[in-house]
């Protein structure tokens, strides 16, 4: 591989560490969309909703492990051949890879941010006040949810007690939630590396969300090569060079052994 690409990944490339994706073949939604901003935001009701949820599904997201598909990439990095990777995934699975050049293009979720004062803290500290104040959740049933969100049996949040900054902000997963917008430096350096890359290769993502679409777009109008590796239909579909379809991380060993 003589070529710097840099490489975009999405959802599809974590579910085989165990993390669940949002969309179908046909780049449909699986299930009902994730929260809004506006809605976290806005209403204590929709907060405690997220948090009780989280409180079920984080574990399970903690403790999933980086993939072949991850190490192929990050063993691309360290030969000279990545450039630069933009993930749409909140895991931090590409940087406990080895991966060293990653932006987090919707943030990461082992963070919580204060939407007043600023300060970022562990969630995983949050995750253990949420188990001492929210006892009742524990005992939940549910089914895992992509991104540490779960899918309870029980409908009744009133009770959940929600995690709140010491300055009485709202305190916020550090991940860009759906109807938010990705911060226009992160954009930017993102952007500086498509035009620097000789080529560009999507890995496990439909590319149904504008935040990453927007730079496959770029290279394209920069003409340079994409190509493509996703199980299902994407938004970039008629631009690509090359498109293989199947399972990411399957693919990215066989060519890695090539």
């Amino acid at each position: 591989m003589d070529s710097k690409l840099l490489v975009i990944t999405g959802a599809g490339l974590s579910t085989a560490s165990g993390i669940g994706d949002y969309r179908d073949d046909e780049g449909r939604w699986k299930r009902m969309p994730p929260v809004q901003h506006q809605d976290f935001m806005q209403s204590l009701a929709w907060r405690k909703r997220y948090w009780a949820r989280s409180q079920l599904g984080y574990p399970a997201f903690k403790r999933a492990h980086p993939n072949a598909g991850h190490r192929v990439l990050a063993a691309w990095e360290r030969q000279g051949n990545v450039l630069g990777l933009v993930t749409q995934n909140v895991d931090g699975l590409h940087q406990r890879a080895g991966h060293a050049s990653v932006i987090d293009l919707h943030g990461r979720l082992d963070r919580v941010v204060c939407m007043t004062c600023g300060d970022v803290t562990r969630r995983q500290d949050w995750q253990d006040w949420l188990e001492a104040h929210n006892p009742r959740v524990r005992d939940w049933a549910f089914e895992p949810a992509p991104d540490g969100d779960a899918d309870p049996r029980e409908d009744d949040y009133s009770s959940v007690r929600v995690p709140q900054c010491g300055c009485g902000g709202i305190l916020k997963p550090a991940v860009v939630f759906y109807g938010d917008s990705v911060d226009r430096m992160v954009v930017e350096r993102a952007y500086a590396w498509v035009d620097k890359a000789d080529a560009v290769l999507v890995v496990g993502s439909s590319l149904m969300v504008f935040s990453s679409f927007r730079f496959v777009r770029r290279a394209h109008q920069l003409n340079k090569p994409i190509y493509l590796i996703n199980r299902g239909k994407t938004r970039a579909d008629d631009l690509v060079s090359l498109k293989l379809v199947g399972d990411c991380t399957e693919l990215l060993t066989t060519l890695d052994d090539l």
